[in-house]
């Protein structure tokens, strides 16, 4: 199956074209593509004094929420032949599932919504749902990134925020996703005093100073001190795992010598 999904997706890439702004499961694109035009982002309006307000964007169970009329809506817009839709339609009709609980399993049922969890198709699947659902909000990169459902929007002023981050929030509902209000968090770099917070639809979205983007720990005040620090300790752990091995080895080739 996972061969077939494989064909499959290879085929679905040669026909559909994805924004620039998605980093995820792209060619020649990666996690460190996107971590770093943040990071330059932010450096430059550290460096000019101006700030710079991003909103990580958390989606609740991402793939388990998409609609498949919307997928199939999404695949058709996108360019896929008609017989491509049919063939990914085939492979979630046949989709079934059981609960192991504390009693033991449930009987099998048929699962309605959201994408399959672990085929290999899955990710560009929610790839071309996203990069549809997303056409009339996004901005040109780095001011909309995303990384597959990890989405940061940036803008210049806490107002404008404000009105970017709640037409994303209505185009992704209104199309059946759903943005968590307790897991989506802002942050405003190079804050002036007073510069307050952003709120979504009346509630006050978490304020923080340093978020870990695609595990990478960016700063409200443009630097990068803590993901240094958090490097080299990574790579001093690595050489303890490993110092006690080598220094055994060394030892026995001496004696060997001798």
């Amino acid at each position: 199956m996972k061969l077939w999904e494989r064909v499959v997706e290879a085929r679905l890439r040669k026909v559909v074209e994805i924004c620039e702004q998605q980093y995820g499961f792209m060619p020649r694109k990666s996690t460190t593509d996107a971590i770093f035009a943040l990071r330059i982002l932010m450096e430059k309006y550290r460096d000019g004094q101006r700030e710079l307000h991003c909103v990580f964007v958390d989606l609740e169970k991402a793939y388990d929420r998409v609609p498949r009329e919307e997928l199939w809506y999404c695949m058709r817009k996108s360019g896929v032949a008609e017989k491509y839709v049919r063939v990914v339609q085939d492979m979630y009709e046949r989709s079934r599932t059981e609960v192991r609980c504390a009693v033991g399993q449930t009987e099998e049922f048929k699962v309605e919504v959201g994408l399959h969890q672990g085929p290999a198709l899955s990710p560009f699947l929610f790839a071309i749902v996203m990069d549809q659902l997303s056409e009339e909000v996004r901005q040109e990169s780095p001011w909309t990134m995303m990384f597959a459902d990890d989405i940061v929007i940036c803008s210049e002023s806490r107002e404008q925020m404000e009105e970017n981050l709640e037409r994303w929030r209505f185009v992704l509902e209104r199309r059946g996703m759903k943005v968590s209000r307790s897991k989506t968090e802002y942050m405003c770099v190079n804050e002036r005093e007073g510069s307050g917070t952003v709120r979504l639809q009346g509630e006050e979205v978490k304020k923080v100073q340093e978020f870990k983007y695609l595990g990478s720990t960016v700063q409200s005040n443009g630097e990068c001190g803590k993901e240094v620090k958090k490097r080299v300790q990574a790579g001093w752990n690595g050489w303890r795992k490993v110092s006690g091995v080598l220094q055994r080895e060394s030892r026995g080739r001496c004696t060997g010598q001798c």
